[in-house]
């Protein structure tokens, strides 16, 4: 199993999840190091993270002010070129917001921040998450989001059904997103946005060991 050498994890002003997700890299053997926002350099990674958190305080919208960072332009052409993109949380937002993946992310229903562990059911492998895992599987990883509502217009949600693009759907839908979406890709697969935390489901000390598969996947795919 051939482990990608570098993965380049971005951080924004207000990101907080960047260290938890290099020591998920790392501890799967893959090695990981951060790329600033404000540098459009992505330094020759193989893969890259966009993580967690609360990128330039959620001013605006969730992700609206980062997607004109100068790195999301090198994100966008390194997507395009078919180079591996995930998004965790404020990441799957970042993604939306620069038209990386179709949709947006609303307040929660019930105008409440949740954080709490949730099972989320497999949909679709066809995607650089999906190695290693079954259609139908349902693992549990953690939510920590105030916006994590998916929305798309009606005629982005058949697309969506039609070429297996939702990943992950909410086996109890906590936020009130369209179709108990959790986690969808682009066409290609090779970029995937997801609001539950999986770079926190990688040891029983955190409540579950189900993100590791997803990682991993994620580095050998």
């Amino acid at each position: 199993m051939c482990i990608r050498d570098r993965v380049g994890v971005v951080r924004f002003p207000g990101t907080n999840c960047e260290f938890d997700t290099i020591d998920a890299i790392r501890a799967l053997g893959g090695d990981a190091e951060v790329l600033w926002h404000g540098d459009p350099s992505l330094k020759n990674v193989d893969a890259v993270v966009i993580p967690g958190g609360f990128a330039h305080g959620d001013y605006l919208r969730c992700g609206a002010i980062a997607r004109f960072s100068p790195v999301m332009e090198s994100v966008a052409a390194f997507a395009l070129n078919g180079g591996p993109v995930l998004g965790i949380c404020n990441g799957f937002q970042v993604l939306t917001e620069a038209g990386l993946l179709p949709g947006a992310l609303q307040k929660n229903i019930g105008m409440k921040f949740l954080c709490s562990m949730q099972q989320i059911e497999v949909v679709s492998t066809g995607n650089v998450l999906g190695k290693g895992s079954t259609v139908g599987d349902c693992i549990q990883i953690p939510i920590n989001h105030f916006e994590g509502n998916y929305v798309c217009p009606p005629e982005a949600l058949e697309e969506l059904e039609a070429r297996q693009q939702i990943v992950f759907r909410y086996t109890d839908n906590p936020n009130g997103s369209t179709r108990d979406i959790a986690g969808i890709c682009n066409e290609s697969g090779n970029v995937v946005g997801m609001m539950p935390n999986p770079e926190r489901a990688t040891s029983m000390l955190l409540g579950s060991t189900d993100g590791t598969a997803l990682i991993r996947s994620f580095l050998t795919a």
